[in-house]
């Protein structure tokens, strides 16, 4: 890790999301308000209570992040021992908050609502020690989660105070801290991005006071590549694999006086780590212009067929588009795989309970990702799994997974499309935000064309890009805007 003077730099790679065997959604962490930065090896962080930046670091096992949730509280600990640029310089802290927990289940949401409960913390500096004041601190802290089938979006505040104390020449004196924070991110299985963004004010004995403004933003992501295979007379000419990593970028900008003002960059990133995939070997993909797309999509595991043609020109059943998106978002369905003994719900009149994957259609129906067709006739919702998935079916499954069915103008509104008037009422937000997010667009002559079938190609591209934009556009959004607006 170093540190840039002035100076941004960060080198984002284009990512795409996999489906591979970790069971849990991915996180991204950020050390509490210090806007410090690790690696696998490395933590550093400045603090200012001198009046100046100084440096404190410390390996990776110096520094611990608990976070245990029970009965509706929830308990996060930092701890930290760190050393300073000199002999004898030296940082401890534990800092420890308890939050109470409220679902909101009829709504998908949650909040988590508390105090710092705990705060010790000890700076020795050139020989001074900086020491918070016994009950020295007031600061709380509030969070409100949406949980939605595809991604978890949250944001944070955090307010309040916090008093040192340091003796020189036997002398007490006094220093106050008035911090300002809020965190924004998003999580899901493939990935998580959490920018905080903090202002603090320092109130220095001699009366002088310091503005300490920090961005930091922590993510992990996964990234598809495809190595090819250099030997000629191999049974496969390459396969993709996965590079899983994780980085964060930290920018101050302070004004001290006696000291000045000034800005700086931390970076870290961490080893990134690798996983093969499984290689296609579909016959009828060769030039096709989505080969990509499929092949990327077999290997993750998304799609699973076992012939070795794909039939890539044939309209996609809604029951194959269905599956493929559960397993592309992680539905995170109930073990029913695993317990024979379980009844398994029949949620369609019209669908086999025994069919291959059946979980991932129960739980996109519970998360209101897919809600069936009306059969006239009986007055009842059928599935029709056999029936061809529709481009207004298919934008609406997209958008009520991300959960942004509120981003539609208010009721009465007309999409760009010539078409406007084909679109069925149901999936008129589904397909203006699908088409304003880049997920779907019309043909050349502006037309969306919403009651023709997706065909297996055009299925496996959107939902490439509907895997691209869980990772890619969140990420630009929740962390290069956020860094370099100014």
């Amino acid at each position: 890790m170093k540190i840039k003077l002035f100076n941004v730099v960060i080198a984002i790679a284009a990512i795409i999301f996999i489906f591979v065997s970790d069971p849990k959604p991915s996180k991204a962490e950020i050390m509490d308000m210090t806007g410090g930065v690790k690696d696998d090896y490395t933590y550093e962080e400045y603090v200012f209570i001198t009046g100046k930046p100084v440096r404190f670091t410390g390996d990776a096992s110096s520094v611990t992040v608990t976070r245990k949730e029970s009965k509706g509280k929830i308990t996060e600990t930092y701890k930290m021992t760190l050393t300073g640029p000199n002999k004898g310089d030296k940082l401890t802290r534990t800092v420890k908050y308890d939050l109470d927990v409220e679902n909101y289940d009829a709504i998908g949401q949650s909040t988590a609502n508390g105090k710092l409960s705990s705060f010790d913390e000890k700076i020795t500096i050139n020989g001074i020690t900086y020491s918070i004041v016994k009950n020295g601190y007031h600061i709380t802290k509030g969070r409100v989660t949406d949980n939605l089938p595809a991604s978890n979006y949250f944001d944070e505040i955090i307010t309040g105070t916090k008093k040192y104390e340091y003796k020189d020449n036997g002398i007490t004196f006094n220093i106050l801290v008035e911090v300002q924070s809020k965190i924004v991110g998003y999580e899901n299985f493939w990935g998580s991005t959490e920018t905080q963004m903090t202002e603090q004010t320092i109130r220095f004995a001699d009366g002088s006071v310091g503005t300490i403004k920090n961005i930091v933003s922590s993510s992990k992501t996964r990234k598809l590549e495809y190595e090819k295979n250099p030997a000629s007379l191999s049974s496969f000419y390459g396969g993709y694999y996965v590079k899983t990593e994780e980085s964060a970028v930290s920018k101050f900008h302070y004004n001290l006086k006696g000291y000045g003002s000034g800005s700086f960059t931390l970076n870290a990133s961490k080893t990134p780590a690798i996983e093969r995939l499984i290689v296609p070997k579909f016959r009828d993909l060769s030039n096709h212009w989505a080969k990509d797309s499929i092949e990327k999509l077999y290997s993750l595991g998304v799609f699973n067929d076992n012939s070795n043609f794909f039939s890539p020109n044939t309209p996609m059943t809604r029951l194959d588009f269905t599956i493929a998106i559960g397993k592309a978002i992680d539905l995170r369905v109930e073990d029913q795989k695993n317990n024979k003994n379980k009844n398994k719900q029949k949620i369609f009149p019209d669908l086999n309970t025994n069919i291959k994957d059946y979980e991932y259609i129960v739980s996109a129906v519970e998360k209101g990702v897919i809600k069936g067709t009306l059969d006239y006739k009986t007055g009842k919702r059928i599935f029709e799994p056999n029936g061809y998935i529709l481009r207004e079916q298919a934008a609406t499954i997209f958008v009520r997974a991300l959960g942004l069915e509120s981003k539609a103008p208010d009721p009465g509104y007309r999409t760009n499309f010539r078409d406007n008037a084909a679109i069925s009422d149901y999936a008129r937000d589904g397909v203006y935000i699908a088409s304003e997010l880049g997920l779907m667009n019309g043909d050349e002559y502006g037309n969306f064309r919403p009651n023709e079938p997706l065909t297996r190609a055009q299925a496996s591209a959107v939902i490439i890009r509907f895997l691209e934009y869980l990772e890619k556009d969140l990420q630009q959004n929740y962390r290069e805007d956020i860094l370099f607006f100014e």
